[in-house]
């Protein structure tokens, strides 16, 4: 705010009066415009993706910073939270920029389908961001059931299992185990982590004793894929 000083009217002519009068002399403060307000905090990018528990979205989530006149603001503050689910943000703070934007990344947690972040600014409620995580739902034999080798040979094709989520989603880096259910026999890795298509492969020689043999795999809490071959003499 500028402040400036007035004349002497006593000691001011006419003319002098008039001069001081038109130039705004006697006008003893300028009006200044108060700055804006933050208006709203709105989600640019990001809501409502999924992607693999424990893994990064696909997409950043941007946040945009607007005044009330609906201008992009600068130089904010602005806060995230992770609400639901557990898993991180990175970075989980900052400024907005001269787009009024702020970007982070989000991973979700591990575990928990339903995931959920807060996003803040001074003086405004906090701005909820969603994520869905895909967990598995099912083991399957991909490869290799059915087959029929003699006693204490090795299955002639490798057993491949796969791994889903919803939507037939393959889930990557989850632990496989083997287990020889019935009739000897070995398998070989008895335990495997899978690949980017969700899926692990692992050899079965068959036991010594004739007839049906039985196998399964397992992970997690989902109910085991089971397998089966037949030896012979």
């Amino acid at each position: 705010m500028r402040t400036q000083s007035c004349p002497d009217f006593a000691r001011l002519t006419l003319a002098a009066l008039a001069v001081a009068a038109s130039l705004g002399a006697c006008k003893k403060e300028d009006a200044v415009a108060a700055p804006p307000a933050i208006g709203a905090l709105a989600v640019v990018q990001g809501n409502n993706q999924s992607v693999q528990a424990g893994k990064e979205l696909p997409l950043p989530v941007i946040l945009r910073v607007v005044s009330t006149n609906g201008d992009a603001m600068a130089g904010i503050p602005v806060a995230i939270v992770v609400a639901e689910g557990g898993g991180a943000v990175a970075p989980p703070s900052g400024i907005s920029d001269s787009k009024g934007e702020f970007t982070t990344k989000w991973t979700l947690g591990p575990r928990f389908v339903d995931n959920q972040l807060r996003a803040s600014v001074p003086g405004l409620d906090p701005v909820k961001v969603f994520a869905t995580a895909i967990v598995p739902t099912d083991i399957v034999v991909a490869q290799g059931n059915l087959q029929t080798a003699k006693v204490g040979a090795a299955l002639p094709t490798s057993i491949v299992v796969r791994v889903v989520g919803s939507g037939n989603v393959p889930m990557a880096n989850v632990t496989v185990l083997f287990q020889v259910i019935s009739g000897g026999g070995s398998i070989s890795p008895q335990s495997a982590v899978t690949n980017t298509l969700g899926e692990v492969t692992t050899k079965w020689t068959l036991g010594s004793v004739a007839g049906l043999q039985m196998a399964a795999a397992s992970t997690g809490t989902l109910s085991p894929a089971n397998l089966t071959a037949t030896a012979t003499p």
